[in-house]
């Protein structure tokens, strides 16, 4: 199984709008074969607490044009790590400081990159 075509859209659409505010080490993962709660993990960095907001408001903006809603969102006061459960994907937008630290990527390795371009 694989990520369905829905779910590359919204996260192509969340990568330009994350893209567009200046994040950084953009990827995605597929993670249909792993997980049955989702099917894309989207990691992105931002430098600070503002960018952290400012990239989680365009992709919450850009989804919500396509009718995605966020099922849960998490971390946005804190603006470290801001996790925003769309179903067919999960956006992780992170401080750089908790992206080392964290370093999910390593975490999913194991599963397809979703071309983002």
């Amino acid at each position: 199984m694989t990520a369905t075509d829905r779910a590359v859209e919204l996260t192509r659409a969340a990568a330009a709008a994350a893209d567009a505010k200046l994040a950084t080490d953009i990827i995605a993962f597929d993670v249909s074969e792993q997980l049955a709660i989702t099917d894309v993990f989207l990691l992105c960095s931002a430098a600070n607490a503002p960018q952290v907001h400012a990239v989680h408001d365009a992709i919450e903006d850009a989804l919500l044009a396509m009718g995605a809603k966020p099922v849960r969102r998490e971390g946005h006061r804190e603006a470290q790590w801001v996790l925003l459960d769309f179903a067919d994907i999960v956006v992780h937008v992170q401080n750089v400081e908790m992206r080392e630290y964290y370093a999910l990527e390593r975490l999913w390795s194991d599963c397809p990159v979703v071309p983002l371009s």
